[in-house]
């Protein structure tokens, strides 16, 4: 692991607050290798003022996220699809 970056698991307080679900066991592809895997496997950099995602397999950008006192900016251009695992019904709180 680097000192730049932390994994993907960091992305799943602030995810939490955009969507209804841990978005830490989502699946993405990336739209520049093509590498499928975790958001908890990518490779995180929130050192600035937003948050910057990028693939642990060629480095890209797959997503960028900046939070305001009362939005987010989600920005998921360098993913190309996102598999989001849903719980059962009986499982929401």
């Amino acid at each position: 692991m680097s000192d730049l970056y932390v994994d993907g698991n960091a992305l799943a307080g602030p995810l939490m607050d955009i969507f209804a679900v841990d978005m830490s066991m989502a699946a993405g592809t990336c739209a520049h290798c093509g590498d499928r895997g975790m958001l908890a496997q990518m490779h995180v950099y929130d050192h600035a003022a937003g948050t910057v995602v990028r693939c642990p397999n060629c480095q890209e950008v797959n997503m960028t996220l900046v939070r305001g006192p009362d939005r987010a900016w989600l920005d998921l251009r360098g993913v190309v699809a996102l598999e989001i695992p849903l719980a059962a019904p009986t499982e929401r709180a």
